[in-house]
């Protein structure tokens, strides 16, 4: 990723040029092309994706209103992308004010759509009108063709002008609307689509639609998959427990209730219990992954808690109620609410906001879930046996806490030792690198700009926090220094805001074992400072794999390509010999190359200048596009089973480069 330029690296604003001059008027689309980013995020290949989402969700819209069985998705070889659906199709006839084709209207208007109508959509997932248009705007070509009132319509638009006037190309029986695009390449950074980037998607929206029908075909390799879930949230919640021990099985929780618009709030909840430590909560309304949670998460949580203890309590199987805590040990819950004026917050805009959707969730669950415990005394017993050894758990994490504590107090440093601190104390303006092993630790304590990069070394690899619970954790000394170091607290109590640095950055070695001290790092960060990740403090560095050395000059490359490109440019060949294998050593023509086994062999100079100096390093931020797909991929590398991993290992072997044995 690119650095942002310090303040004072900034080029000076030239004066007295704010005149009438300057007040520009974008008009229709300009504005998506001049700043892409404010509408769908950035133009990396996260947004790229993005323009699929857009589309589809429109679709999705017509099924939630009941107009739509199955949503088609086509990857084309030419790089275009098209989503099909059989819903009622986008109205093409004059539009009432605008005085021109109503399709060309909410193709080429920002705010423009049927959403604002509750008597089209009484929910949507698509709320502002501006999906689909800029779609358009940010693609070279773009076809919408629309089957509706017997007649298949269809028009053209590059970058988000039209091409000629709607037409009619044939009749037809059937109605719905296809829309295909290809993104403009001098917009984005890649135009390349991925199968499995879009499936996971594409899933997701199959388990909350069960009744919905999508497919997904690749044409440049073949690759299709059909999604469709007829068992809704309860296939949801075994899909992503299908790496773990089920302990409870899924209880389905279905409900309504009115909003203070006095519109039917729909709340449909699954949750199930198995072996592991951890809660896994996953919230949607509609279909929008409210990654925040909001008042329907809070609602459940509560609700949960309170019905549950009450039952315990009325049955004798405790004589206390326990925490909230206790009850989410172990606990994947999924929550789809469908709400008609859903409001949003938080830093991503993906928090409900909605009171009354609390009162809703709790009423809901109060009562049926009181109905399930006393019509089945097994399973509320499991459940109650769950929660009171997540107590007993919890006693023994507290404890452990308030060791902690107390030698962050009295220690003469609240700091761990081996904490190389920066000068700066703005968080901002720092950052922290988790190293592996003292050596390479040491190299970078010498290599690193003190002002602002603190080293902190660690010393062989963590313990495995998906297999623990929280008092095993704390007793772990590495991740009590992590703990202490980032200095904003653990699981529940985690508070992102309080964070000492502004960049987390892990650097291991570029091996089988760094990888897997960086699987062992991100399983930490995921289920206990989630929020880290979610406000893009976390990283990884990209230590070079290779060195080329011709003369006195050194070259660093981070994958094969790149050390093939170096020595082409060092030859000022435009290609390397036909079937020649490049191997470490010496060349004929004096070219020297070698390849690093860990960081330790770098000096400090070296790893200064590759991987930790702003302005020539690369780091990768780490991000969370699916948590449905990261919760699955963790269980899977760092849960109990064995066979999803074998599975998981054989299915990605062949895409290994470098294996170190």
């Amino acid at each position: 990723m690119s650095e942002q330029l310090l303040p004072e690296e900034l080029e000076p604003i030239q004066q007295n040029t704010y005149s009438e001059d300057s007040i520009k008027v974008l008009e229709g689309l300009e504005a998506v092309r001049l700043r892409p980013a404010m509408y769908i995020g950035d133009v990396s290949d996260r947004g790229l994706h993005h323009l699929i989402q857009e589309v589809v969700d429109n679709s999705i819209d017509e099924a939630l209103a009941g107009y739509c069985k199955s949503i088609n998705v086509i990857l084309h070889a030419d790089g275009s992308c098209s989503v099909e659906d059989d819903g009622r199709g986008i109205p093409t006839g004059p539009h009432p004010v605008k005085q021109i084709s109503t399709l060309e209207v909410v193709l080429c208007t920002l705010h423009a759509g049927g959403k604002f109508d509750k008597g089209s959509y009484k929910v949507s997932g698509g709320l502002h009108g501006v999906g689909v248009s800029c779609v358009n705007a940010l693609s070279m070509d773009f076809t919408a063709t629309v089957k509706r009132e017997g007649k298949i319509y269809q028009q053209r638009y590059s970058k988000g002008d039209p091409q000629g006037p709607v037409e009619i190309i044939g009749e037809t029986e059937s109605t719905g609307t296809k829309i295909r695009f290809l993104p403009d390449d001098t917009i984005f950074k890649t135009v390349l689509f991925r199968f499995e980037r879009v499936s996971e998607r594409l899933r997701e929206l199959a388990f909350l639609n069960p009744d919905l029908m999508i497919t997904l075909r690749d044409e440049r390799d073949g690759a299709s998959e059909d999604f469709c879930y007829p068992g809704g949230l309860v296939d949801f919640v075994r899909y992503v427990d299908s790496t773990v021990t089920t302990v409870v099985e899924p209880v389905l929780l279905t409900g309504s209730g009115k909003s203070d618009s006095g519109a039917d709030t729909i709340v449909e909840i699954c949750f199930e219990y198995n072996d592991s430590y951890t809660e896994n909560l996953l919230s949607y309304v509609n279909n929008i992954n409210t990654i925040e949670g909001g008042t329907h998460v809070s609602g459940f949580r509560s609700a949960l808690t309170r019905t549950v203890n009450a039952y315990a309590i009325a049955n004798n199987l405790m004589k206390t109620a326990l925490s909230g805590e206790d009850f989410r040990e172990g606990l994947t819950a999924i929550i789809s609410a469908k709400v008609a004026e859903p409001q949003f917050e938080g830093q991503t805009k993906t928090k409900l906001g909605n009171s009354d959707v609390e009162g809703v969730v709790k009423s809901m669950i109060n009562e049926q879930l009181a109905l399930y415990l006393d019509g089945n005394p097994k399973v509320a017993k499991k459940m109650i046996e769950k929660a009171n050894l997540a107590a007993e758990a919890r006693l023994a994490a507290k404890k452990s806490r308030e060791l902690v504590r107390r030698q962050n107090v009295l220690e003469s440093s609240a700091l761990p030792g081996k904490l190389a601190d920066c000068s700066l104390r703005t968080a901002e303006d720092t950052e922290v690198y988790l190293v592996e092993g003292d050596s390479a630790g040491g190299s970078a304590k010498q290599g690193r700009d003190r002002r602002f990069q603190a080293i902190l070394p660690l010393r062989g690899k963590i313990l495995n926090t998906h297999r623990a619970r929280i008092h095993k954790i704390l007793e772990n000394e590495e991740i009590r220094t992590i703990i202490t170091a980032i200095g904003a607290g653990f699981g529940e109590e985690f508070d992102a805001s309080k964070t000492r640095y502004g960049k987390i950055i892990l650097m291991a070695d570029a091996d089988v074992d760094g990888s897997h001290i960086r699987t062992l790092l991100l399983t930490f960060f995921f289920l206990n400072m989630r929020d880290l990740i979610y406000q893009g403090k976390l990283y990884i560095a990209q230590p070079p794999l290779y060195k080329v050395k011709k003369g006195k000059h050194d070259y660093y490359a981070f994958n094969e390509q790149e050390r093939d490109e170096i020595i082409r440019r060092i030859r000022k060949d435009k290609v390397t010999s036909e079937g020649e294998e490049i191997l470490e050593g010496a060349t004929a023509d004096g070219i020297i190359i070698s390849r690093f086994k860990g960081l330790g062999e770098m000096n400090p100079d070296q790893l200064w200048k590759t991987t930790m100096n702003p302005e020539t390093r690369t780091l990768l931020q780490v991000t969370i596009e699916n948590a449905t797909e990261a919760m699955h991929v963790f269980d899977t590398l760092m849960g109990e089973k064995v066979e999803p991993r074998r599975e998981f290992i054989e299915r990605n072997a062949l895409y290994v480069k470098n294996l170190d044995v």
